[in-house]
């Protein structure tokens, strides 16, 4: 099985509510197609930068999932027939670049980390600086 990244538009919707029960259908059909729900993210609502078909705002939802490379076109098939799904795009996740991101991300963390002790040893050297300064 590989890893798909899914983004969801749902158009016009009112409440939080009925977007629970849209992405509840949602993850449905991945499991329906022996999927496997990863991880579901809400990205909220935002205005198109044009009207499309009369819908001025949506929301987005992005999902990540597992499932059968044949099984995608079944399901992208399936999500056109849903009215409540304005658009959908599935993304086929790219393992050894989501590796590398994550290791560059642990890098800046890292490098960061050892600018703020440098910074907080010199902030703590120069007062004890000043305060030797006083005493003399």
């Amino acid at each position: 099985m590989n890893k798909y990244d899914g983004l969801y538009i749902f158009a016009g919707l009112a409440k939080d509510a009925n977007l629970d029960t849209l992405v509840g259908q949602v993850q449905g059909e991945v499991t329906r197609l022996h999927g496997a729900i990863l991880k579901t993210e809400v990205l909220g609502r935002r205005t198109f930068s044009r009207p499309m078909h009369k819908q001025e705002n949506g929301t987005y939802v992005r999902i990540r999932f597992e499932l059968a490379p044949e099984h995608v076109q079944a399901l992208i098939a399936r999500y056109h027939l849903m009215e409540e799904v304005f658009r959908v795009q599935i993304l086929a996740v790219d393992e050894r670049r989501e590796a590398v991101l994550i290791e560059q991300a642990a890098k800046f963390r890292a490098r960061e980390a050892a600018r703020q002790a440098a910074a907080d040893e010199a902030a703590a050297a120069a007062g004890q600086a000043s305060m030797a300064a006083r005493e003399a």
